[in-house]
């Protein structure tokens, strides 16, 4: 990965791409009963908050689905800590909708939800991953994994709420590198972009998943209309399948 594919994961680059996604019809022709009211736990990438997901939510929201964020806070802590978080929240989540939920993760954020979907397949309806390098979670760029690094020697000195050396060797890394390359239980789609500047696309090819390409940045996967014209069709097959509505039209 060269700087000038680095230099275009700028969040101020893409913010660019907004007023092209809020004039694209995948995000202007909304129906607000496609959802049925199908719950969706939404998991940021790594250092980005529930924030980075303000379009999807909205999004979501106004075609009838329930989103909600999985409470992870910038997600910078332990790997089986914020897995620990995500699967609360699915459980509060799946109980508040009535049904089995969506879990939508971004970059690492997906990595979490299938660690999630894994453990409950009872309570997942579905999984969608947008760049999320499954395949290998240390595979990212080595600025991404210089900052990371970073936060264990925060750690070490006594931040909490931070990951600390074992998410990078020890019994932890090899429990959660095992476990998030385990077969699925449930559908799930795993959005990869071969224009990512962070995530290598090849990581993102999960073979318990359906892999979908869009030309889209990293860090711009949740303002790019290729991601909404992706979700669409795949969330509203989720909802139809839980409410029965195909056979009623």
């Amino acid at each position: 990965m060269n700087l000038r594919a680095l230099a275009r994961e700028h969040v101020a680059v893409a913010a660019f791409t907004i007023p092209h996604l809020l004039r694209h019809q995948v995000w202007r022709d909304a129906d607000p009963h496609e959802g049925a009211g199908l719950g969706v736990v939404l998991v940021p990438g790594f250092g980005a908050g529930d924030f980075s997901l303000t379009f999807a939510t909205t999004w979501l929201r106004d075609r009838g689905y329930v989103p909600t964020g999985a409470g992870v806070g910038f997600n910078v802590g332990c790997t089986s800590e914020l897995v620990d978080r995500v699967e609360q929240r699915l459980k509060e989540h799946a109980e508040a909708t009535g049904g089995p939920v969506v879990l939508l993760g971004q970059s690492r954020g997906g990595g979490l939800a299938r660690l999630a979907a894994a453990r409950r397949p009872d309570l997942v309806r579905g999984l969608m991953m947008l760049g999320s390098p499954v395949l290998d979670p240390m595979g990212a760029h080595q600025h991404v994994l210089l900052a990371a690094k970073a936060l264990t020697r925060l750690a070490s000195i006594g931040v909490p709420g931070l990951m600390d050396d074992d998410c990078f060797a020890g019994p932890c890394f090899d429990e959660n590198t095992k476990a998030i390359t385990a077969p699925l239980d449930v559908p799930a789609v795993s959005i990869y972009s071969k224009s990512d500047g962070i995530v290598p696309w090849q990581l993102c090819l999960d073979p318990s998943a359906e892999c979908v390409e869009v030309h889209s940045t990293h860090t711009g996967m949740g303002l790019d209309p290729d991601v909404y014209l992706a979700l669409r069709p795949r969330l509203a097959e989720w909802a139809a399948q839980r409410y029965d509505l195909r056979s009623a039209g």
